[in-house]
């Protein structure tokens, strides 16, 4: 089960992400499917909901793409070290396209049930995300600024 689980993580990422086939959504997740991620707008829950959300990030930035760096599984349980980049080139819940690359790092816990995801638990890079972007200053350069004579 943890093989076809990560599998199935894969295909998520690869496929749904990547490539962008959203048609892919109720294959992938249950009606009732729970999205937690306190980074990224609550879109409801079940396949309609993750496509709301990879549209908002695949339109902000088309070039989007994610690379898993490790995963594990355990039963019905799949956690996911993942690595993302990509330009802004559209508009990101209000914040206009800037241009600008970014390189992030995540990491999601997904927990599955009949080939299917049922819900998630996301943690990422939103801070280094809009510092890359210039949205945030970077206080670490801003200190180091402040600090020169």
């Amino acid at each position: 089960m943890s093989e076809n689980n990560k599998a199935i993580i894969r295909r998520l990422i690869e496929e749904f992400w990547n490539k962008g086939n959203q048609s892919l959504a109720d294959q992938l997740f249950t009606p009732n499917y729970t999205h937690h991620d306190s980074s990224t707008p609550d879109f409801g829950h079940g396949p309609e909901s993750e496509r709301k959300r990879a549209t908002l990030y695949r339109t902000a930035f088309p070039d989007i793409h994610l690379t898993v760096e490790d995963i594990i599984a355990e039963g019905e349980t799949v956690m996911t070290r993942w690595s993302c980049r990509g330009t802004h080139k559209g508009d990101l819940n209000g914040i206009a396209p800037t241009g600008k690359q970014f390189n992030i790092t995540g990491v999601t816990i997904a927990r599955l049930s009949n080939g299917k995801l049922v819900e998630g638990y996301v943690n990422w890079d939103a801070l280094g995300l809009m510092q890359q972007l210039g949205v945030v200053p970077d206080l670490a350069k801003a200190k180091a600024v402040a600090a020169k004579p």
